[in-house]
């Protein structure tokens, strides 16, 4: 009875703080910052792919990672379960429609990304031991001063709870327990069984610090990018008589929300909005912590690099995932949600059940390589909010966190998960919007340094 009511108070507060305000906020924001940029990141797309190369790469430059495990880890926390499962969970709840509303997120959201990462590495922090930290809460301390410290501990707060590994354990158990067809009353003992197998795997990597996570995801993330788009695009050959009407459907819903909301254009907007916002995490917060640990003197570089993220993230992968779904006609009127809807899109098309198998290699990589990233998300907050000492402990509530979202229901996952992100949101974007003149700056002698100079 109790954890039903915490999972009811959960469920309004996420509806309540994703009202119109916040709405405004994210992609009126990222708006106002895509105009705001005159448009220049996105006219050296070129440029940002070869820092990405390598080719400006400095060993003497302060932080822990390339240019490269920098992105890798930070694409390796968002392209994840959000591609897979939250594509197939804004279908079911918000309709083709919601596809377009991600689209436009995620064009803001390149935007956003470049100032917020920008910054992360304009106004780095450190710990005790003297290693460059970055994120939301060194942006407002360190750029903005400390009499805004209230508003960076709000975010830090927020961001224990938002990078907690619920959806990713919750939704791989899922999909294992689906794809090996666990008979029902065994559900209960085969996704606990599951939880402790991923935590054990879990802990391996990230006890290893971030040094590890970015060698790791390095590696993954390639790998698993190539194996789901070459999936996907043999789903989409398949039934390629049906993508053009497809991309109608998803263009008309997306001003009527007819097919399952009857109308409701404004719920079937913040669908879209949420889950792009679950996908690329642009104006979250979480990846500027990652890029904030890049080995770079240039912020500008990095903000560049990190704008390629919801364009690889939202508009590549999750799209394909999209038309897969909405080709094999399969969502119309389908029972379950998330990662189940997924699954049963890839088989209707692929012969002998040869979607479960390649999807299911493909969560195993995407979650894993999800949850091995978020834990460094949790521990900077804690680490901010304390001292490294405290900090070292958050790992072992990342991992007793995993073994409980294998079991709980997943309504109240995406709900916690929602609420957080909305929490984290306010004080990301707010601080942004602040120091956005500073990027714009630092941009604006970047790219005549760059044209001037070969450096």
């Amino acid at each position: 009875m109790m954890m039903l009511n915490i999972q009811n108070i959960v469920a309004e507060f996420s509806s309540w703080v994703w009202g119109i305000p916040l709405l405004i906020l994210l992609i009126g924001g990222g708006l106002y910052l895509f105009i705001y940029s005159g448009l220049v990141p996105f006219r050296y797309m070129g440029h940002a792919f070869a820092i990405l190369r390598g080719k400006y790469d400095k060993h003497d430059s302060p932080g822990d990672l390339s240019h490269y495990e920098a992105l890798s880890s930070a694409i390796a926390a968002t392209v994840g379960m959000g591609n897979i499962s939250g594509v197939a969970i804004a279908i079911a709840t918000g309709g083709p429609g919601a596809i377009f509303w991600m689209w436009v997120s995620a064009f803001v959201g390149m935007a956003t990304k470049f100032f917020t990462c920008t910054l992360a590495i304009m106004y780095r922090g450190k710990d005790e031991e003297g290693n460059a930290k970055g994120g939301p809460m060194y942006v407002i301390t360190e750029g903005l001063g400390k009499k805004w410290k209230p508003l960076a501990v709000f975010f830090s707060i927020a961001g224990l709870f938002g990078t907690l590994p619920a959806f990713q354990a919750n939704q791989l158990t899922q999909t294992l327990v689906d794809v090996f067809k666990v008979n029902a009353t065994n559900d209960f003992t085969a996704k606990l069984l599951l939880g402790f197998s991923i935590a054990i795997i879990t802990a391996i990597v990230i006890f290893g610090g971030i040094k590890r996570i970015g060698s790791v995801a390095g590696k993954l993330v390639p790998v698993m990018v190539v194996v789901y788009l070459l999936t996907v695009v043999t789903i989409l050959v398949l039934k390629i008589d049906n993508v053009p009407s497809i991309f109608k459907l998803i263009f008309t819903d997306a001003f009527s929300g007819n097919a399952v909301l009857g109308g409701a254009l404004g719920t079937l907007i913040i669908t879209g909005v949420k889950r792009a916002a679950f996908s690329n995490e642009a104006g979250i917060g979480t990846a500027p912590m990652m890029h904030g640990t890049a080995k770079t003197k240039e912020p500008v570089r990095e903000g560049l690099v990190a704008m390629l993220g919801p364009a690889i993230d939202t508009l590549l992968v999750c799209t394909l995932t999209a038309l897969a779904i909405l080709a094999s006609g399969i969502w119309q009127g389908f029972e379950g949600n998330g990662i189940s809807l997924t699954l049963a899109a890839f088989d209707a098309v692929l012969p002998y059940n040869m979607g479960s198998v390649i999807l299911t290699f493909c969560v195993l990589i995407f979650a894993f390589s999800t949850l091995f990233t978020y834990s460094f998300y949790g521990y900077s907050c804690l680490t901010f909010l304390t001292n490294l000492k405290v900090g070292k402990y958050y790992n072992y509530i990342y991992i007793l966190v995993i073994v409980i979202a294998s079991v709980i229901k997943l309504d109240f996952v995406i709900n916690l998960m929602d609420s957080a992100y909305a929490l984290m949101a306010i004080p990301t974007v707010i601080s942004t919007l602040i120091l956005a003149p500073k990027v714009k700056k630092a941009a604006k002698e970047y790219f005549t340094k760059l044209k001037t100079e070969n450096f």
